[in-house]
């Protein structure tokens, strides 16, 4: 049985329900910055859930950590410290899925191009070959231009619905393919030579980023130890002896030196994300 493709009308995208979101636009501050980030994260990592969802998972998952460390050791520096590495579990394994997710979609995006690039060959509407080449493309990448496409079959202009197919990938070459689109669409062109050649430039990048991954990955697993050892090693004292914080904490010169040492921890792994990350910027 064959599809019905929907026309794009005008009133119906009035129904479209915005997303929920905690930066503000107009500000430019680090709260604010925090904010874009953390909702970026949301769209990203592709579990579908509000802001609002997972900050009460991150509260269930510090409370259920702090309360099994208060059960085990009856120690309240432990249990804070639990309850704040169990608050972050969330966050990481959003992380972590948003670059697993963000590599499957790379992978699959040559062969998204060329068989849009086929499609248009057809002579069809760039509407028509988008509604066709988003059936056909497998998760995860499929699912998003599906999401496009039905943004488009409830009247969001082509402009829009491909800026948000941008932002909820996060690629760079995503962006350099709606970029190509758009310009396209409003100048004209050969779309399926365009298509061709950046679907070329997209496998040569591939291939850089694995050569440069296989290059740099001594330096990166050196980078994410030294992040992750400090933390590991404090809750390693902290849970073997439940007096080794509160010994600690009892002079002024250990807890002027442990809250050094949070903050310089927590700038160098934000310092060390941030490279790791514009380095492998896909």
């Amino acid at each position: 049985m064959s599809a019905i493709a929907i026309e794009p009308s005008s009133e119906f995208a009035g129904i479209l329900k915005p997303q929920e979101t905690y930066a503000v636009p107009e500000r430019q501050d680090v709260g604010n910055r925090i904010n874009g980030w953390f909702d970026q994260l949301m769209i990203q990592c592709g579990w579908g859930l509000s802001p609002a969802v997972v900050l009460a998972l991150c509260l269930c998952t510090g409370v259920l950590a702090g309360g099994l460390a208060f059960v085990i050791q009856e120690n309240l520096l432990t249990t804070s410290l639990a309850a704040f590495l169990g608050a972050l579990a969330p966050i990481v394994a959003m992380v972590v899925t948003r670059s697993r997710r963000q590599s499957r979609m790379m992978s699959q995006m040559p062969g998204m191009l060329d068989e849009l690039a086929r499609a248009a060959k057809t002579g069809r509407s760039l509407e028509h070959c988008l509604y066709q080449v988003a059936e056909d493309t497998p998760l995860p990448l499929g699912g998003e231009l599906q999401l496009c496409t039905r943004r488009l079959a409830l009247g969001m202009p082509l402009d829009a619905s491909l800026a948000e197919f941008s932002n909820r990938t996060g690629l760079v070459s995503a962006s350099v393919f709606v970029t190509a689109l758009i310009v396209h669409r409003q100048t004209g062109g050969d779309l399926v030579k365009v298509l061709e050649r950046l679907a070329l430039t997209i496998r040569d990048r591939i291939q850089f980023q694995g050569r440069l991954r296989a290059a740099t990955a001594a330096s990166r697993a050196t980078a994410l130890l030294m992040v992750v050892l400090p933390p590991a090693i404090l809750a390693f004292f902290a849970f073997r002896d439940p007096s080794y914080l509160e010994n600690l904490m009892n002079s002024a010169w250990g807890r002027i030196v442990t809250a050094m040492a949070f903050v310089l921890e927590f700038l160098g792994a934000i310092w060390v994300m941030a490279v790791l990350r514009s380095s492998q910027r896909m």
